[in-house]
């Protein structure tokens, strides 16, 4: 099944052209990373692919629906995303269960919506998987900021979601929280019950075991996708930041270097 499918695709601001036509197939039980410099256009992509965004040109089918012809809002449930732009529109004064159970609804904030046991269990069970359970009372603004990034993963997962979108997961996180979080991610990769993921990130250190396919992005074009073990190569990385890179890889995580 597949559970993104991109053709042709172009987006345009302006007389800028920010997406050039590509194409790219995503399917059912796939894990992939995009990796890409700033301004490539890995936000744009994952954007269009998680409905925000609708392209200028093509055609865009997420879970056998095509964008453009379908409710966005019946089929933002069935994507978890976590994302910088969705962390700064909820609410500093939700507890982080709150943060998490709200997902349920595709909202934000707590208002009237009404939730079950199931809710709350399911909401403190996420948390308890990504290391931050005993923070299930703790207000979202007071934590810290590798403990909002887990409770926002928590929080994608929360519906249950078919297909799961992490954009820059890592970013600004110490090396302890970047490890434990890499770690938890791969657990979470590693699982067959996991919904098909996409993780955008700079850094190959940042990719987590069990990482099956890689999209390679420069100036809004595919330098180069497919598995991971046959794509990610020195010379695909060079062309798509722009200078020699060397690459090692150690049977479970990928290192970089110019």
């Amino acid at each position: 099944m597949s559970v993104l499918n991109f053709h042709e695709v172009t987006l345009r601001r302006g007389t800028r052209e920010i997406l050039h036509p590509l194409s790219w197939r995503v399917e059912a039980g796939q894990r992939w990373v995009i990796l890409g410099p700033n301004g490539a256009g890995k936000t744009t992509l994952i954007q269009i692919a998680a409905t925000l965004l609708h392209p200028t040109s093509g055609v865009v089918e997420i879970l056998d629906e095509q964008l453009g012809r379908v409710d966005v809002f019946e089929l933002r449930p069935r994507i978890g995303l976590a994302s910088a732009a969705l962390s700064e529109r909820i609410p500093g004064e939700e507890r982080a269960v709150d943060v998490v159970m709200t997902a349920a609804y595709a909202v934000t904030g707590r208002w009237r919506e009404l939730y079950d046991l199931w809710d709350e269990s399911r909401a403190l069970a996420l948390l308890e998987q990504f290391g931050v359970g005993d923070r299930r009372d703790q207000l979202f603004y007071t934590m810290s900021e590798g403990e909002r990034k887990r409770v926002q993963i928590a929080r994608a997962l929360m519906p249950d979601p078919e297909l799961l979108i992490l954009d820059e997961p890592a970013a600004g996180l110490d090396l302890g929280a970047r490890e434990d979080l890499v770690r938890r991610l791969s657990s979470l990769a590693l699982d067959p019950n996991s919904p098909t993921s996409i993780l955008v990130t700079h850094h190959v250190e940042e990719i987590p075991f069990g990482t099956t396919h890689v999209l390679l992005i420069r100036d809004g074009a595919i330098v180069a996708a497919g598995p991971i073990m046959s794509t990610l190569s020195p010379d695909a990385l060079s062309a798509t930041f722009g200078i020699p890179i060397s690459l090692a890889y150690d049977g479970q995580r990928w290192f970089a270097r110019a």
